[in-house]
Order: C-alpha cells, then structure tokens, then sequence
C-alpha cells in the first residue's frame, strides 16, 4: 500500500517514518529544496543559522522514531544541556537566569522576589497535573470523537483549562516580572498568554522534567540524521514539488495532484500543511464536512514572526545561547500584535546565539545570531517590503543600546524573513508563524482533527491539528495519525 506525506517538516517527517515502519510504501514531497520546513538551515558568508526552531525538550519524541528501525538517536546526534535555558532582560535593566536545577531556579526567583519562591513552586505543581493528563495522556490521543472531548471536559475543568495561562500564573506569582517571564511560553508556540488555555502551563513542567537542550550542529542536524534515516529506509523523497489539490473519487482521497499537473495515486495521504490552507485551496469546499468548512472559514490565527538572521565580526561571551529580550510594554504591546494588529514603535525579542554552544556556526572570533520578533499576521495589512528595513534597523539599534554594544558597527551577513515569506515560502495561511492559535475554543476536538472530517484516507498532522504547534506537538501529532492508520496489508 502507498502512502503520501504532504510537507516535509517535522511532522511530516515523523508521519512518513511511523508510516514506513507500519509496512507502507512512503513518498514524501515538500515545495522547498530542503527538508524540514520551518526547521530548514541557511548559511551566509560562513555564518550559520536555524531557520527556526531552537529549542529541543522532550527528546524522547526523537529517540523513538530512530527506535522504530531499532537505531538511536544518540549514535548520530549529540544533546547538550543549556544553563540556563532562557535569560529574561527587561527594560529596567534587570535580568532573571530561569534554568538549571530547581534549587538554581528558587535562588534567582528569590533575588528577585523573596515570596514568590512558594508561589512558584505550587505553579510547578499545578503544571505537573496538567502535565500528567495533557502531554502524558493526551498528546498522542485522536480527538476525532466529539465524545472523546466530552469524556475528557470534567478534568479540563478540574485543571481550570478554561483559565488562561496568565491568569494561571498571577495566581501563584506576584512580582510582575517573574509573571511575564513564566507566562511568556504560549508566544513561542504561537499564542498570547492572555488568550492562551492554561492547558500550555504544562510547558513549565516538561521543561523541569526534561530539560532544554540544544542539538549540536543546531535542530537542522536532527532533520539530516531523520534524512539519512529515511533514506536508509527506502523512504521517496521528492523536493521542490508543490501539492496543488488532493485527488478525490467519492467521499475517499486517492492521490494528489502536483502544480505540474501530475498526478500522484495513493491509498492514504497525511498532510502536514497547514491545514487552514489545505482546506481553503486544496480540497473543493463542496467535498468538504459542514465542521471542517466551520473551522476553516474564519478561525484566529497566531501571529507573525519577523526573523532577523545576522552574524557579528565580535563575539559576545556574555550573552546567553536563549535571551528573552523585553520590552517596557507586556499586555498593551501583545494587544497591539494579535487583536489590533499594528506594528507598534516598540516590541520584545527572541534572541539566539548558538555560538555559545557550538562556535561552529561562526568564523573564528564571531558570532551567529538570529533574532525573533512576534508581530501583526498578514491581516494587519503591513507592507513589509516598507516595513521590514525600518523593523531591521530598529531592532539592531535596540540590541546596540544593550545586550549586543557596537552591534550596528560589526553586523555582517544579515537577512530577514517576514510573515509574507512564511505565506510563500511555507503556504502558511496570513502568514502566521504558527498556523490556528491555540485558544480553548481551538484545541482538541475543536482544532483541526488528525482524522479528515468527511474524506477518507486523508490525515492531517503539524502545528494547525491536535496537539498543537513547537516540536512536541508536531511530533507528538504524527503519533496521534499513527494510532488512526491501520498497518499496510
């Protein structure tokens, strides 16, 4: 029986690899020329970067594709630890080192704020009970039943899921920079913590339980070894082809047809594009279920992201491989991002430095950064063939007043992407950085299902379906469509 993967990310990659295993003749096809979508890797003038994702928790999610095939990850990647996992600066000055053991975290926690050490260590506990039900039990468990929600709301409710997740932490936390830096997890998979299900407090937990690691060679190496992996397995990997629209006889997909005009037969096919575009343009609106054109017509989405990618012809010991960089204004700016939609003066960054764990990804006597910046999807309407150089010298100039000094004299080698190119690089609808935002009313049963609603044969995996969007969830996803497809006769 014939398979085909949709979008090579790591959603993708994990379904062609769960599918191999369960005895299918796989293909998988991606529009880029390299694997690993958002996780793909650029170089410029010796300079390397991630194109995205950085941050490696949950590394068992890894170890159990290669142990699929009865291999380990650890025979072609090496994991390291980071302390401290994030370095939060703030506009006063101030920084807070989150990371490390626990006792590590507390003395930090204490310096700033004496009486919240017992606060945090109940939202610690707090996020284990969520963790417990919503990763241990729940992130590989289809939601393709309307029942399986029900079954599952009296405990939602008892873990206060309808709360969102700054709410969650205020409640334990009352200094007001520890409650940005432990409410500030929901933008990196998309979400603004004043809208975000508390659901996500589980993040807390995952971090404690398994740490934050970086992959030598950055995120991209762990996308060459799965290559190699699938490669070695007999996996067809076509690049730089595009999926135009899925073929469908019946109620039942039987292919896809390439924007070439070929057509591609299979007996299932797992797409691992954002699903708010596969339903909009690749499947005929009239073939879909009443739920899914519900879903897709108008949902809310998650923000943009401008991603400044640059090198410095100075190193920067000092600087943290993960610097959370804050602006003066927290809810008043995420409200100017995600409900009005304008891109404000001001902002608040990611900044990663992998050099300072891996000087490879520099020249002797530099560093390698990129820099990312949550801004307005493309509904807000920016021009950022305008906005993108004033966005670029702005932020530059702000990393030159503090964390990176003499940052404007010694930028090399620099380039950006703005949520246009996430539209036409990755088909990513509006742009946005993360698919479907991950409210209440848009997770679990109310997300995008892994089972297509109304259409057989087709499954849907990556950021826009359950669980959700970062590297556990896209993975833990392609786990999710693992335990719907039957093995090939």
């Amino acid at each position: 029986m014939h398979a085909i993967v949709i979008g090579a990310g790591f959603g993708g990659i994990a379904s062609a690899l769960r599918l191999k295993a369960k005895g299918y003749k796989v293909t998988l096809i991606d529009r880029c020329e390299q694997l690993g979508g958002r996780a793909q890797s650029f170089e410029r003038n010796g300079f390397r970067h991630d194109a995205g994702p950085t941050v490696i928790t949950a590394p068992f999610l890894f170890d159990e594709l290669f142990e699929l095939f009865d291999e380990q990850l650890s025979d072609y990647i090496t994991l390291v630890p980071l302390k401290p996992w994030y370095r939060f600066e703030y506009a006063d000055g101030e920084h807070f080192d989150y990371g490390g053991s626990l006792e590590e975290t507390l003395a930090e926690i204490r310096r700033i704020e004496p009486a919240d050490c017992a606060g945090y260590l109940k939202l610690l506990e707090h996020s284990k009970r969520i963790f417990d039900v919503g990763f241990t039990e729940l992130s590989a468990q289809s939601f393709d039943s309307f029942w399986v929600m029900l079954k599952q709301i009296p405990r939602l409710i008892r873990l206060q899921s309808y709360k969102t997740v700054w709410q969650l932490v205020t409640k334990y936390l009352k200094n007001d920079q520890l409650r940005q830096a432990f409410s500030i997890q929901p933008l990196l998979v998309g979400g603004n913590p004043f809208d975000t299900t508390s659901i996500y407090g589980l993040i807390h937990y995952l971090e404690r339980a398994y740490g934050v690691h970086f992959a030598m060679g950055g995120t991209n190496a762990i996308i060459v070894a799965l290559e190699n992996l699938m490669i070695r397995q007999g996996i067809d990997i076509q690049l730089g082809k595009t999926v135009k629209s899925l073929v469908i006889e019946g109620a039942s997909i039987k292919g896809v047809t390439l924007e070439n005009g070929e057509n591609l037969r299979a007996d299932i096919v797992v797409s691992n594009a954002d699903p708010a575009y596969l339903y909009r343009h690749m499947v005929e609106p009239k073939k879909q279920s009443y739920m899914t054109r519900f879903k897709a017509k108008k949902p809310k989405f998650s923000m943009g992201l401008f991603v400044l990618y640059f090198g410095s012809t100075q190193r920067y010991p000092d600087v943290a491989h993960h610097t959370i960089w804050l602006g003066k204004r927290y809810r008043e700016l995420l409200k100017d991002i995600f409900d009005h939609k304008v891109l404000s003066e001001d902002f608040s960054l990611y900044l990663h430095r992998p050099t300072a764990t891996d000087p490879s990804f520099a020249p002797d006597g530099c560093d390698s950064f990129y820099v990312l910046c949550p801004v307005p999807n493309l509904l807000g309407g920016q021009d950022w063939a305008i906005e993108g150089p004033k966005l670029r010298d702005r932020i530059v100039a702000a990393l030159d007043g503090t964390t990176l000094p003499n940052l404007s004299k010694t930028i090399t080698a620099d380039f950006y992407m703005t949520p246009k190119d996430f539209e036409r690089n990755y088909l990513s609808e509006h742009g946005a950085g993360f698919s479907i935002a991950p409210l209440f009313s848009q997770s679990a049963w109310f997300r995008f299902h892994n089972r297509a609603e109304g259409l057989k044969n087709l499954y849907v995996v990556g950021a826009g379906t359950h669980p959700g969007a970062g590297l556990p969830g896209v993975i833990s996803s392609a786990k999710v469509v693992d335990s719907l497809i039957p093995s090939a006769k």
